[in-house]
């Protein structure tokens, strides 16, 4: 069976099932298929709101135009933005240098918690207050974890809802760098205090307790942000700019993982992945299938911000293994 995917012209049988109607799956014997997924969601988000605080233009092409990546566009252009959405992948964006304006509404950040957590930190050295809003199922999601530094920071962050939940109250102002332990390895927390620590007064390091996903690290120095990562502290200098960068969204290795897993397991199936993003940080499940016994080959791209490229895997008969926590 051979296959394809792009989620920039979704076929009939993509969309969501209406009442009524069925989706009938049948098996096959082998899995025969070459695809290019839609880009990183992960990545996505922050092309959109580096680009917006860079200086000069940015042009991201394989851009996600899924709800989540979306929100973050609408909410920079309500925050004075000017962003070209060429199609449905590919930004033009003009940014500010760093100077958003405040929004007569809320910001709605709809299921998104990676947009509503970067926003708080990217906020919180503004000269005007903001609120955040989102679903239902964002709004019973906890925001405690990330006010305590931002107020440590001398940000006001208020949480609204029972129990440290959106929405979220935020009054800029003048931020001071601090260093930061995380209690957890979170790369939503860690991102939005090293964007409050853009416009902080000195330094603002951050420590991990382990490596988690290093967006934010790869793509700030992709816009000539001189930061500084040394293992899991990673030291941002306040009142730096950045500045605009063109910039290449890879395919999303998440949505690759269903594919890989699907072929590796299913003997005699083999599986091209083109262009898709191998940042080995969100690479683990290679290990994992490889270690059981699978066959993964990975051909590396052209050296840009996110590593990128070809993925080959085949299909075997796989034997088991055990996934610790680390």
């Amino acid at each position: 069976m051979a296959t394809s995917s792009s989620a920039s012209q979704p076929s009939a049988s993509s969309r969501p099932l209406q009442a009524g109607e069925t989706l009938e799956v049948r098996p096959v014997s082998r899995i025969l298929a070459e695809m290019t997924l839609p880009g990183d969601k992960s990545i996505s988000h922050r092309a959109v709101l580096f680009g917006s605080l860079a200086e000069g233009e940015t042009k991201v092409t394989n851009f996600l135009p899924g709800e989540d990546a979306l929100a973050s566009l609408h909410a920079m252009q309500a925050m004075g933005v000017s962003i070209n959405q060429v199609d449905a992948t590919t930004l033009i964006i003009n940014g500010t240098g760093g100077d958003l304006q405040p929004t007569a509404e809320p910001i709605d950040c709809g299921n998104s918690g990676t947009l509503m957590r970067l926003l708080a930190g990217l906020l919180a050295g503004q000269k005007f207050s903001a609120r955040l809003v989102g679903d239902a199922s964002l709004q019973s999601r906890p925001m405690g974890r990330i006010a305590k530094p931002l107020a440590e920071m001398g940000a006001q962050l208020e949480c609204e809802g029972e129990g440290g939940r959106p929405p979220l109250r935020i009054q800029g102002g003048d931020l001071k760098g601090i260093r930061y332990e995380m209690p957890v390895a979170s790369a939503q927390l860690k991102s939005a205090l090293i964007l409050a620590g853009l416009r902080a007064k000195g330094d603002t390091t951050v420590v991990q307790p382990a490596a988690c996903r290093d967006h934010t690290e790869r793509l700030l120095k992709h816009f000539h942000s001189p930061l500084q990562v040394d293992g899991n502290t990673i030291t941002v200098r306040g009142g730096q700019k950045l500045q605009g960068e063109d910039l290449y969204v890879p395919g999303d290795f998440s949505s690759a993982a269903f594919w890989i897993v699907a072929v590796g397991a299913c003997p005699g199936s083999e599986i091209k992945i083109n262009k898709v993003g191998l940042n080995p940080t969100r690479t683990a499940l290679l290990s994992v299938l490889m270690r059981m016994g699978g066959h993964v080959r990975e051909l590396i791209g052209p050296n840009t911000a996110e590593p990128y490229g070809t993925l080959i895997v085949k299909g075997r008969k796989l034997k088991r293994t055990r996934i610790a926590g680390a």
